[in-house]
């Protein structure tokens, strides 16, 4: 038998070895080059790029129960993770009462715990809440994930399961998990609507300098009843939109131009309009700069910001940790 004479469900997918020799696969062809191997008894026809295609054919070769989990679960789930994770390791978790699985290109991890788990592309993925948790472990001195980073993913989980409630159960319902401090003061600052990171960390600068805080993804109908857009962060009262533009999505020369024209149509209503880049978060200079803009659309007296406070956060306050008990002497 031709390997490639194989019935399609075998050949369009990972299949484990014993999977090969009860399609009819003798040892020899099994070991054809035609066949990669991602993984430890597994074969395949054409090598995995996607991180679906990499995750499906990790978990072929792996017992049952297997979940993906911490950064390939908040890849796979939409929750962001900063870029600094220099890490393409397909990440899993099992309980702790079983063995760690140890692979190349894997990231074994056993949990206390249970996490609860979705199906995400055909895979069982650790679900938003636990996943977020889970997120704990990146936290700290010469660790990826800070405060921020945190509110940032607790919003896209939060955001997915329309509550933040869930969130706030996976942490109560978990033992000194790692990064708790941070995670518990991140839970202060979740919303529920965000739909991108910068739309996040925008909405946190503007809470933190004393502006008050505008509401997540409004659709807005201007006075003749007509649609004229759904904004990142919106103060109806006060008649101001701010729209968080990043470059991937609004720095050519197209889509300024639509952006433009967008503009032009709150500006006609009455609205005013803020956009908000990257750089105005991050650069002091244009941060300060750009909540100062926003005092004066929202009549707020300039010299009540606090253009010290809103600076990104890497750490939570000191003050938030519980005091430790000293041991008895």
């Amino acid at each position: 038998m031709d390997v490639f004479d194989l019935p399609e469900q075998i050949l369009s997918r990972p299949f484990t070895v014993s999977e090969g020799r009860l399609a009819g696969l003798s040892s020899h062809q099994l070991q054809r080059p035609e066949l990669l191997r991602p993984t430890r008894g597994v074969r395949i026809l054409d090598p995995p790029t996607t991180l679906v295609e990499r995750a499906c054919a990790m978990l072929a070769g792996l017992p049952e129960g297997t979940m993906l989990s911490h950064i390939t679960a908040a890849q796979l789930l939409g929750i962001p993770f900063p870029s600094a994770a220099d890490d393409s390791r397909i990440h899993v978790v099992r309980p702790i009462t079983v063995s760690q699985i140890r692979r190349p290109g894997l990231a074994g991890h056993r949990a206390f715990h249970p996490r609860r788990s979705v199906v995400v592309s055909g895979l069982p993925v650790v679900a938003p809440a636990d996943t977020w948790v889970d997120l704990g472990e990146y936290v700290g001195r010469g660790k990826p994930m800070g405060l921020d980073d945190l509110i940032v993913a607790g919003d896209a989980a939060a955001s997915l399961l329309g509550t933040t409630a869930p969130l706030r159960e996976a942490l109560a319902a978990r033992t000194r998990p790692r990064g708790k401090v941070t995670l518990s003061y991140a839970l202060l600052f979740m919303r529920v609507g965000s739909r991108s990171a910068l739309e996040s960390r925008s909405r946190l600068m503007i809470v933190r300098a004393g502006l008050p805080e505008p509401k997540p993804n409004v659709a807005i109908i201007s006075r003749r009843n007509l649609f004229l857009g759904l904004v990142d962060l919106a103060w109806e009262e006060e008649r101001v939109v701010s729209e968080a533009q990043s470059l991937t999505f609004h720095g050519a020369a197209e889509a300024r131009h639509k952006d433009g024209v967008r503009r032009q149509d709150f500006e006609t209503d009455g609205w005013a309009f803020v956009e908000i880049w990257n750089d105005d978060v991050f650069d002091k200079q244009r941060r300060d700069a750009k909540l100062v803009e926003l005092a004066a659309k929202l009549r707020f007296p300039i010299e009540k910001l606090n253009l010290y406070a809103a600076e990104p956060q890497f750490h939570a306050p000191a003050q938030f940790a519980r005091p430790r008990r000293r041991r008895a002497s």
